[in-house]
């Protein structure tokens, strides 16, 4: 059946289009975009005081399968994803096996193309193992469907290993998603190095721990001209390289967290492990800087780095429980607070930084309205007030500092490949 959406402000950055249009679907694409369409037969959605936006993406999500099904799963992870408006998500290779052959691509492809909910694009890994010593076989991950490549969790120590990588994935024309830690300086630390942790008395992470990577990285990149993306960045310095890196024409983009956004290391006086990430929440004048570079366009793309654990492995001191927190399902709301209410991004702004950008670095020819393409829209009522409650969570896991939090606006309705997956809030 057709699907006509009517009375929305339809936003496509790609198309400059932003005022009230219609769109209708035919057959999984976008057929038409105008005023006041007839359709008869066509299943009527009425966006009215809504946005109409090309789905969401997201470009760095921890699907956790194969290997940690108890945490995450390919069905878990992508309901959560439309629940948080999302019709594509690209994830992480740190799986178990790791994602390093073509075996383990072809399996997350048949099981997502089985699940039918949010489009799944795997990201290979650019050494066997995520070892950082033997280079990944990049064009039989390419070849089998990978989109992009990256170690994420751990850099590649060795900068001749470094060179070689980005050399090959140059070749490829493939993206490498740098995350960027010199763990010999973070080594032991659980959060940011500084006044809050000298206080807590916790094992600080310094700020360097990132920077130096993202330099050695941006240079590397300049020499084998290969286009580089950096991860979750979260220091002032990382973005002044970015910005420097941009302007002498590098190959170089960027990403950052809603959390990175929200939060900050005084968050981390409750001891509450949920907020216990990495790289770590860090202080609010590296907040400042990283809006700065998404408004100034130094940061190209906001992205969850959904990382599921279980209650049992976040209920232990704060020193011993892993990284990372779960953030599909709020990654828009915690954007739409902190950029959008407090006017550091329009709406295409951060539209364009949730699904065209993203779209654009992976190849995807997704993120947009235009006519002929996979119809994969999410409708956001930017009103909607709602509370973040334990029992909504679609993810396997709840490990969030979020839980109870207030918010305005949300995701209401989800089309993936013309398939409504979810239609007011219900999946």
């Amino acid at each position: 059946m057709s699907i006509l959406i009517k009375n929305g402000r339809v936003i496509d950055p790609a198309s400059k289009i932003d005022g009230q249009y219609d769109i209708l679907v035919e057959d999984g694409r976008i057929s038409k975009i105008a005023k006041d369409i007839k359709e008869k037969t066509a299943n009527v959605i009425d966006a009215k005081d809504k946005i109409v936006s090309p789905g969401l993406i997201d470009i760095h999500v921890h699907l956790r399968e194969p290997g940690r099904e108890d945490k995450e799963t390919i069905l878990t992870g992508t309901r959560a994803a439309v629940h948080g408006g999302f019709t594509s998500i690209a994830c992480m290779p740190n799986t178990t096996p790791s994602c390093d052959n073509a075996g383990t691509v072809k399996f997350i492809i048949d099981k997502a193309r089985k699940v039918h909910m949010a489009n799944v694009y795997p990201i290979g890994t650019l050494t066997k193992g995520r070892l950082g010593k033997e280079l990944a076989e990049m064009a039989d991950l390419k070849e089998s469907g990978c989109v992009a490549v990256s170690d994420d969790g751990d850099s590649v120590p060795d900068p001749s290993v470094m060179r070689r990588v980005l050399e090959y994935a140059s070749a490829l024309d493939l993206p490498v998603i740098c995350h960027c830690e010199d763990i010999s300086l973070s080594k032991e630390g659980v959060m940011n190095e500084g006044f809050v942790s000298t206080i807590l008395g916790l094992r600080g992470i310094p700020n360097k721990a990132e920077s130096v990577v993202i330099q050695r990285d941006i240079e590397l990149a300049e020499i084998s001209d290969a286009r580089i993306h950096i991860a979750h960045i979260s220091t002032r310095e990382g973005v002044d390289l970015v910005r420097t890196a941009k302007k002498k024409d590098i190959k170089v983009t960027a990403e950052v967290t809603p959390h990175h956004l929200a939060l900050n290391d005084q968050c981390v006086k409750t001891f509450d492990t949920n907020t216990k990430v990495n790289p770590p929440l860090r202080t609010a004048d590296d907040v400042k800087a990283l809006k700065a570079g998404l408004k100034d366009g130094t940061i190209d793309i906001i992205s969850s780095d959904h990382a599921p654990h279980l209650d049992s492995e976040k209920d232990v001191e704060y020193k011993y429980a892993p990284f990372g927190m779960i953030g599909l399902e709020t990654s828009l709301a915690v954007s739409i607070m902190e950029l959008i209410d407090t006017k550091v991004l329009t709406w295409p702004q951060l539209i364009e930084k949730m699904a065209l950008n993203p779209s654009n670095l992976l190849g995807l020819k997704r993120g947009t309205l235009e006519v002929d393409n996979a119809a994969d829209i999410t409708i956001i009522d930017p009103k909607a007030e709602w509370t973040y409650t334990k029992d909504m969570v679609m993810s396997k896991s709840i490990n969030t500092p979020f839980l109870n939090w207030n918010f305005k606006g949300r995701a209401v309705t989800v089309i993936s490949g013309g398939k409504i997956v979810m239609r007011d809030n219900k999946l």
